[in-house]
């Protein structure tokens, strides 16, 4: 199953190409070159205005809105290039902001809503963040208990999230609250868009092994956010809440396969330089995981084609993010059987990136694979457990009946 790339397509690719040939710095060698800060300031301060101003930051989204209004093949196009050239697709919070509650926004939004909240979210006035899991709601987000309460026109917020991740960096969250505590617990919760940067919301980084604080936890003390700040009906948040998981889990499933297949050949590459790639127990595996990243694509491809046809993201996205996230640790778990020795130390620059092993320009480092093994444990943790997603593939697609529980 491959993309048909048109005429069209192709004179696309050449505009792209031409946007980085013009915008990108002198002997640029990719992200991954740069060193955390640098990094973190061109992707934020210089490459995302420009993409904004271009019309890239934002792809699918409508032109009014000012996004690109291109075609899902298009944006794969968009995503090839981009990898290729070692450039970042948007900001820091930018999967919060655009792929995630922006997406939402136009799929369950007023048009005063989508008027309001989607050109700040381009221009970056809004940064966004995700108040979804608790400390005793996780995996069952149902039993959240953070709690709105409408007091004439203005919900006020009690309760506490985790795992905000970049919250340090957002000055808005959208978070899943509690309007009805007599519904059961899936028919009494809405999604709440709620300001950050006010006396009734206090963010604590949660430092982790690494010295990193990526995460945070948030505490709601009286916070407010205006009446008309929900999306979709009250106390209807569960259906929002389950699209925003879609987007999340599938929207990307045409272009990360993309990274996935850089990383491969990096890992082939560090298996040439450790003279490994001729051990033929290093070379099943090696062969193993190329299989696997071209089925990635390959699924991509179909979530794709269903986009095309004007399928809405739903719980059959879970099969994308279960694949991934159980695939990307079987990598790691190879790169560090082909680093040996070399993995019980941190040699080289820090990762630029905790998604996978480094960035376009990075050196083929034992930290950048350390870290991306690190993290490849907790990505079959956040955006749902992978047992989460296999129920949800189970009982929601195969039409599987629900396991039994005990009590």
């Amino acid at each position: 199953m491959q993309p048909t790339y048109s005429k069209e397509a192709e004179a696309f690719r050449e505009k792209v190409q031409a946007f980085l040939g013009e915008h990108l710095p002198e002997n640029w060698k990719g992200i991954g070159a740069l060193s955390a800060d640098q990094a973190y300031a061109f992707t934020n301060d210089e490459w995302r205005p420009l993409l904004a101003e271009h019309r890239f930051l934002a792809p699918s989204w409508p032109e009014e809105y000012g996004g690109g209004g291109l075609t899902e093949l298009e944006q794969v196009i968009l995503a090839e290039e981009f990898m290729r050239a070692g450039v970042p697709a948007g900001g820091t919070n930018d999967a919060f902001s655009i792929q995630m509650v922006g997406n939402t926004i136009l799929h369950w939004g007023s048009e005063d809503q989508r008027s309001h909240f989607l050109p700040k979210i381009i221009s970056g006035e809004y940064v966004w963040c995700q108040g979804y899991s608790e400390p005793d709601a996780g995996s069952d987000l149902g039993g959240l208990g953070c709690s709105a309460e409408l007091d004439g026109d203005e919900w006020i917020i009690n309760g506490q999230k985790i795992w905000t991740s970049a919250g340090q960096f957002a000055n808005w969250i959208f978070v899943l609250c509690r309007t009805d505590k007599n519904a059961p617990k899936h028919k009494g919760i809405s999604f709440l868009l709620c300001e950050v940067d006010q006396p009734g919301i206090e963010m604590r980084p949660i430092k982790m092994l690494s010295g990193e604080s990526d995460f945070n936890e948030t505490f709601f003390t009286n916070a407010r956010t205006a009446k008309e700040n929900v999306v979709g009906e009250v106390n209807g948040g569960w259906a929002v809440a389950m699209t925003l998981l879609g987007y999340e889990r599938g929207e990307s499933a045409a272009t990360m396969p993309i990274m996935f297949r850089y990383e491969v050949d990096k890992l082939l590459e560090l298996a040439k330089q450790k003279k490994l790639s001729t051990d033929p127990a290093i070379r099943q595996r090696l062969a193993q995981i190329y299989i696997e990243v071209e089925l990635m694509r390959l699924l991509g491809m179909r979530t794709l084609t269903g986009f095309l046809k004007g399928r809405q993201p739903g719980p059959q996205e879970s099969a994308f993010k279960l694949y991934w996230s159980e695939y990307h640790k079987r990598v790691t778990e190879l790169s560090l059987d082909i680093l040996g020795s070399e993995a019980l130390a941190l040699e080289g620059s820090p990762p630029t990136t905790s998604f996978h092993a480094d960035n376009p320009g990075a050196e083929n480092s034992s930290s950048s694979w350390i870290g991306a093994f690190y993290n490849a444990r907790a990505g079959t943790i956040y955006a749902g457990t992978s047992q989460i997603q296999r129920n949800i593939l189970g009982e929601m697609v195969l039409g599987l009946p629900k396991e039994p529980r005990l009590g």
